[in-house]
């Protein structure tokens, strides 16, 4: 039996990255090292410059045309915290998803600020979002895709509802950003907030924000301190991207991801994304021929290359642990930082055991994991 590694945890992180990504951040390390937006040298200069064109990049890849609202921060839990804590205060009403992750729910807890659950209809659509609204909400804030099902939500009818109210828009999109096409423009967002690691293939640590113009006058930083710009004033610099990029970069990230998203564009998304749903179906078609599992289906506008199952008689973990231990096949079970979307799905307290597929991803590689399914029994 070959005994590769078979990563099947995508949607907790890539891997592998994108080709080139670990040279591009050893490369930075080795030959350059330098901090931006302090020193005026050369080597600093084309640091800067690296930086510069990562948001370029970042622009073309999800529809958007100003460079300097492209924020880094160390990934999409700051972007989503920097926004909560910036807008929301007690006596704040929020709308999200019934498939929210805990970046989202924890904050929303901590805030003290009463927020209200959408729930999806069985054709992917919202039910009666309109309803929702009160005087006092200040913000939706919503996952494109749910990190446990997979399924996508219809962001765009969301999107419409609030610029019809001058309410803001934050979108999640870890699990879709570099799996399929995300369109700023499309959603009508005003903050899209997005992980390096996960469909984007760079590496962990680094991920980001894209805030619209009226957005980014309103919320105030999270962090303060070193711009760089400005270093006479005790005040943060208001001017962007520097109101939200205090203290030092992770530049090595940056690097690593500015690899990344060339392999991107240069591959195409819609490319991956056609992979990547042939996955899925190759996956969810094999399921529907076993007795052992049962795969978890929700209502969405489309589909990610993410399935979750559960092995019925069987604890999860313990599934989970000859899944690896017989067969080298690496998943994720329980909960997955998501207790409100397996609360949605009848999957709670247990969880489910999740496969997230990638670009890299091979047919042979979900064909052994749905023969390994096969061969769980005991119950």
């Amino acid at each position: 039996m070959d005994k590769r590694r078979i990563y099947l945890d995508n949607a907790a992180t890539s891997f592998p990255k994108a080709p080139g990504v670990a040279e591009a951040v050893a490369g930075y390390l080795l030959h350059n090292g330098c901090n931006v937006n302090r020193s005026s040298y050369e080597s600093a200069a084309e640091a800067e410059d690296l930086l510069l064109d990562t948001r370029h990049l970042l622009c073309r890849l999800f529809d958007f045309d100003t460079p300097s609202h492209v924020i880094f921060t160390p990934g999409i839990t700051h972007s989503l915290n920097v926004i909560l804590k910036g807008l929301l205060r007690p006596g704040d009403h929020c709308i999200v998803s019934s498939f929210e992750h805990n970046a989202v729910l924890r904050p929303l807890h901590s805030l003290g600020v009463d927020w209200s659950m959408v729930p999806l209809l069985p054709d992917g659509s919202f039910l009666h979002p309109e309803v929702l609204f009160r005087p006092n909400t200040r913000l939706v804030v919503m996952t494109h895709a749910s990190n446990v099902f997979g399924n996508i939500l219809p962001l765009e009818q969301m999107g419409a509802l609030c610029r019809e109210r001058g309410v803001y828009f934050v979108v999640d999109c870890a699990q879709t950003a570099g799996h399929l096409p995300v369109s700023w423009k499309n959603l009508g967002a005003d903050a899209l907030c997005f992980a390096g690691h996960k469909g984007l293939l760079g590496p962990q640590g680094i991920g980001g924000m894209l805030l619209s113009k009226r957005l980014a006058q309103e919320l105030p930083p999270l962090i303060e301190g070193g711009t760089g710009s400005a270093s006479h004033l005790l005040d943060t610099p208001c001017f962007l991207p520097d109101k939200f990029e205090a203290g030092t970069l992770n530049i090595p990230g940056i690097f690593g991801l500015h690899q990344a998203l060339e392999f991107l564009l240069e591959t195409g998304v819609e490319t991956i994304a056609k992979k990547e749903q042939a996955l899925y179906s190759r996956f969810w078609e094999g399921l529907k021929n076993l007795q052992t599992v049962r795969g978890i289906h929700a209502p969405g506008r489309g589909q990610t290359s993410v399935v979750s199952v559960i092995v019925p008689g069987m604890d999860l973990a313990e599934a989970a642990w000859k899944l690896e231990t017989e067969h080298r096949i690496q998943t994720r079970c329980g909960l997955h930082c998501a207790p409100l979307a397996h609360q949605t799905m009848g999957t709670f307290p247990e969880g489910t055991i999740r496969f997230s597929m990638g670009y890299h991803t091979t047919d042979w590689e979900v064909d052994t994991a749905l023969e390994a399914l096969s061969q769980l029994g005991g119950f």
